[in-house]
């Protein structure tokens, strides 16, 4: 496939500045998706967090990881449906994101059923992992 750039990612996801998470779709097959978040000085949380040391907030990479996780449904929901968080299990920061690296975002759908889903996702940097977490999202009209 070819990649899904911004312009079609704001298509499918509700979210807008400064809370678009994902900058690009590189692939969807089989249910699992391989997206990315390029990381800049110019993020809004960066000056609170931490002026001194700028670290991507685990929370952001949490989001990052479940916007990427609507992608494992591409092309099978309505327009104008909404994934919502529903729950997050076994979240794990292992390393700081800081600006300039890139956010590889992993996504696989465990299962969607009656409008719930699962994902098992985890967000790399240069091939390491740096978080880790189960999404649970519901799915509805926005």
């Amino acid at each position: 496939m070819d990649p899904i750039l911004i312009q079609d990612v704001l298509k499918t996801l509700p979210h807008r500045f400064p809370f678009v998470m994902v900058d690009r779709v590189l692939s969807i097959e089989d249910g699992a998706v391989h997206a990315i978040k390029n990381v800049t000085i110019n993020e809004p949380f960066f000056p609170g967090h931490f002026p001194q040391e700028p670290v991507m907030p685990g929370v952001l990479i949490t989001e990052a990881l479940a916007q990427a996780s609507m992608f494992c449904l591409h092309g099978q929901l309505e327009p104008g449906t909404v994934g919502y968080l529903a729950g997050i299990e076994g979240a794990r920061f292992k390393r700081k994101v800081v600006p300039g690296d890139q956010l590889h975002l992993h996504a696989k759908l465990e299962f969607l059923r009656r409008g719930l889903g699962k994902t098992t996702c985890r967000a790399e940097v240069d091939g390491v992992v740096v978080a880790e977490a189960t999404i649970l999202f519901a799915v509805g009209k926005g």
